[in-house]
């Protein structure tokens, strides 16, 4: 029987379009150094107001992945 090992991370991404646009780069970056992603959580969002309008979104995630 083969055992797996996960790991969590927590990061932070931003995007001028939307939070969904933020979660996607967030793990657009996240796949480019880690390996075996299996899954992610939106733990918060967050927006950065300017002038009374939303100038940045932001959307902190836990994302896991599978421990070589």
């Amino acid at each position: 029987m083969t055992e797996a090992v996960a790991r969590v991370t927590k990061i932070t991404a931003a995007s001028t379009k939307s939070f969904q646009d933020a979660v996607d780069a967030g793990l657009k970056r996240a796949a480019k150094t880690l390996r075996g992603i299996t899954g992610l959580e939106v733990i918060e969002q967050k927006a950065k107001v300017s002038n009374g309008k939303i100038a940045e979104y932001r959307a902190t995630v836990e994302i896991t992945f599978i421990l070589d």
